[in-house]
């Protein structure tokens, strides 16, 4: 692909994101568009939540949509550009964070709505979040994100780290998570464990992993399932706000002004 053109698709995506706020051009001769791109985007995070991303294409949106395929692309040019169309979309639902509630609250709260986020749209664990351009969506989810943690005593780069490590451990629970509901709607822990149990039970033996077997003995009692995702995602965040405050808090008491 030439510099050019790269140019080219950037300038479209961007006035797509910000179709809204970017000042409108002045309709050009030709037929009246039959749907809006708001309502492309929509039909697309519909199918998406239904099907699953894998069905999400120019054809099958055009289809929800009552469109022939060609003329879709008079409202996004791909499935890539329509992806992050989507997820600025997705993002721009997330309510705002109370002001008013204990710091440790708001933390856990981007983490929640984090998780909760891909819980409800598991497709977007397939749309590579690098490089992912940046719409008013996402950009007034991170505002509300860094409001949230703003006046703690972070640096700038302290803030967007906080932000990106409790996102990101949100986001490997939800792909843990959402694995598990795929997996137990074709079949139940139990079942699983009714045909697989004896045959592990005879392999692995107790005494060449007696940890393993100690251990996976007590959390498949507890659990009755390989894994606890929402049990961990509590415990994880948990110990890492502990983390965060903790060292905030050592610095704190560890500045100049502290002492006077």
């Amino acid at each position: 692909m030439s510099a050019e053109s790269t140019v080219e698709q950037a300038k479209q995506l961007v006035s797509l994101l910000w179709r809204h706020e970017l000042p409108r051009k002045q309709g050009g001769r030709g037929p009246k568009p039959t749907v809006s791109v708001d309502a492309v985007v929509k039909a697309a995070v519909a199918l998406a939540d239904r099907d699953g991303y894998a069905k999400v294409s120019i054809r099958t949106v055009a289809a929800e949509l009552g469109l022939r395929p060609m003329s879709l692309y008079t409202y996004v040019p791909s499935k890539e550009a329509l992806a992050v169309l989507m997820a600025d979309a997705v993002a721009d639902e997330d309510a705002p964070i109370p002001s008013e509630l204990p710091v440790r609250e708001r933390m856990a709260a981007i983490a929640r709505q984090a998780r909760a986020e891909l819980l409800a749209h598991p497709w977007l664990l397939e749309v590579s979040p690098w490089r992912l351009v940046l719409g008013p969506g996402l950009m007034r989810r991170f505002e509300r994100q860094l409001a949230a943690i703003e006046g703690m005593g972070l640096s700038d780069v302290e803030m967007d780290r906080v932000v990106a490590v409790l996102t990101e451990f949100a986001t490997g629970n939800a792909r843990m998570a959402v694995a598990a509901h795929r997996e137990t709607q074709v079949m139940t822990d139990a079942q699983w464990w009714e045909v697989h149990g004896p045959l592990l039970t005879q392999a692995i033996p107790p005494a060449s992993f007696p940890l393993a077997s100690r251990v996976g003995s007590a959390v498949g009692e507890l659990y009755q399932a390989p894994a606890d995702p929402d049990g961990a995602f509590e415990f994880g965040l948990a110990r890492l706000l502990d983390g965060i405050l903790g060292d905030l808090s050592i610095r704190t008491m560890d500045s100049p002004s502290s002492h006077t």
